[in-house]
């Protein structure tokens, strides 16, 4: 009678143990959380050339705040040479005796200088880092990327914070930068083509420095960091992982409509010999290659509206929306003339920006292995831009 009784009772009482097993495990460890007294958060990388090989500067997020900040995201940059890239981060693991932590690295700024060599080179180790993340953005900067990740910005109280912001879904879409990740740079850098972009950072002095205290007009008066700001309308080519040419703004607007990526954009036109900013309502585009005729076509389509004018207009002017033909014709010349001048860029760089090589590869092999390395130089191009008004 006890054995049946017992064996009726086992399952509860091995569910009890195991239960019991569980808690324990789970109050007696950590569960590999990262313990931020141990770890150093980089936020951001800046990388650049230096006599021995490389040098890094990580921007460290503080648990605790700083002279710097009294709340919000706290910083510290710490720099380093090596080698090796690996190297840099090891050095910088000693110097702060916190073990280097990518997983929330949203950012990585080459210096001009080591741009200009094959940046594969300064990358390969956060493309073989398991816990990098992929869609970490990726750019080049004016000068040095250190100072630039050590500058002080006015709008955020971390450098990369500010950065991250140029490249958020908004600024895309509005047609004022391009933004390119780790992943699809090294995708171009390894395809057929050879080819890829970068934003291009630019900062300016903020003067006033941002700080309305007595206390901190007299530091600023005593010689304190200028606060800055960024801009990345222009933009950087590659090819063969070297950077080769610089789109400006206007080319770079050209390439986001030709991409299909503006949406309520505005771009500068003419009515007669007087300004106006028309807003970008609908974008189509794209870019094709005819083999047989060796021509590349280059179309873009615009739905806009008036958004403002620069001199004084009627009630009736300020309550329509629509544009007239002349302002659109304007309009079509003017995005003829920046897509124009974005192909001449790429050609006369070599960066096949728009993958044609790859086209080319996909459609028949034999050819691209003939006419391959000479494929931009050949194309003669077939510009379309068409802009329509809203109403």
């Amino acid at each position: 009678m006890r054995a049946r009784k017992f064996w009726k009772t086992l399952p509860m009482k091995l569910y009890l143990l195991l239960a019991a097993a569980v808690c324990l495990y789970f109050f007696a460890n950590d569960f590999s959380l990262v313990d931020i007294q141990k770890t150093a958060i980089i936020l951001a990388v800046g990388i650049d050339k230096a006599e021995g090989g490389f040098s890094v500067t990580a921007q460290i997020a503080a648990p605790k705040g700083t002279e710097r900040t009294t709340g919000g995201t706290s910083s510290v940059e710490v720099a380093a040479e090596g080698g090796t890239v690996s190297d840099c981060i090891s050095a910088i693991f000693a110097k702060t005796g916190r073990v280097p932590k990518l997983v929330f690295c949203n950012l990585i700024v080459l210096g001009e200088e080591a741009a200009k060599e094959d940046v594969i080179a300064h990358l390969n180790y956060f493309l073989r880092n398991d816990y990098m993340p992929d869609s970490c953005f990726l750019a080049v900067c004016e000068g040095s990327a250190g100072e630039l990740i050590s500058s002080q910005s006015a709008i955020d109280d971390a450098s990369s914070l500010a950065i991250e912001k140029l490249f958020s879904d908004a600024a895309v879409k509005a047609g004022n930068v391009v933004s390119n990740t780790l992943k699809d740079f090294a995708i171009g850098y390894y395809g057929v083509s050879g080819s890829s972009f970068l934003p291009y950072i630019r900062t300016e002095e903020q003067e006033g420095g941002g700080n309305d205290s007595e206390e901190g007009a007299a530091a600023s008066g005593g010689g304190e960091e200028a606060q800055r700001v960024y801009t990345a309308t222009q933009t950087a080519l590659f090819s063969k992982g070297k950077m080769v040419g610089l789109l400006s703004a206007e080319e770079t607007l050209a390439y986001s409509l030709l991409e299909g990526n503006v949406f309520t954009g505005t771009f500068s036109s003419t009515d007669g010999e007087k300004p106006v900013t028309l807003t970008v309502m609908k974008n189509e585009g794209g870019v094709s290659l005819d083999e047989k005729k060796g021509e590349v076509k280059l179309e873009l389509s615009l739905t806009v509206r008036l958004c403002c004018r620069g001199v004084t207009a009627t009630v009736e002017d300020i309550a329509s929306d629509s544009v007239s033909p002349e302002i659109l014709q304007n309009a079509e010349k003017l995005l003829k003339g920046y897509t124009e001048r974005l192909w001449e860029t790429c050609k006369a760089c070599g960066c096949d920006l728009f993958f044609l090589k790859r086209t080319l590869y996909r459609s028949s092999k034999k050819k691209f292995e003939e006419e391959g390395e000479g494929l931009l130089a050949a194309l003669t191009p077939k510009i379309e831009a068409d802009v329509f008004s809203m109403k």
